[in-house]
């Protein structure tokens, strides 16, 4: 079935996952959301990934993350930019939560954080933020 926005799918299946306490979920695989699972494995949001062959697709089979009282590390994660209503920031990138939770963008350099955007002064798309 196609999906018009499949960043907000990704978005939606790792909350999904995390509220009915999955150790693991399956995200139809692309080059973008391989990449955004590998900065979210990067910051420890995620535990690991692997991508797996599925029944005709590859899909990528993200191992969530829960603290030791068994709640997910992942405590919001919410689609910014959406298909309708496009969201950018310029180089002077503002802190989401005064710095508690990130901004993932799409920026000239690939896919950052916004911490790292403001490092190399860049801006670009706000896909994501997540806490």
């Amino acid at each position: 079935m196609p999906v018009t926005d499949p960043i907000a799918d990704y978005i939606t299946r790792i909350r999904n996952a995390g509220v009915a306490k999955h150790k693991t979920t399956d995200i139809p695989h692309s080059k973008l959301k391989e990449r955004l699972t590998v900065l979210l494995e990067e910051k420890g949001y995620i535990k690991s990934h692997t991508v797996v062959q599925g029944e005709k697709f590859p899909v990528i089979r993200v191992h969530l993350k829960y603290d030791m009282y068994g709640k997910p590390v992942i405590k919001e994660i919410k689609r910014v930019s959406k298909p309708g209503r496009r969201s950018y920031e310029g180089k002077d990138i503002r802190k989401y939560l005064g710095g508690l939770g990130l901004y993932i963008l799409s920026t000239s350099k690939g896919l950052l954080t916004d911490k790292e955007a403001r490092s190399l002064g860049v801006g670009g798309e706000v896909l994501f933020s997540i806490l």
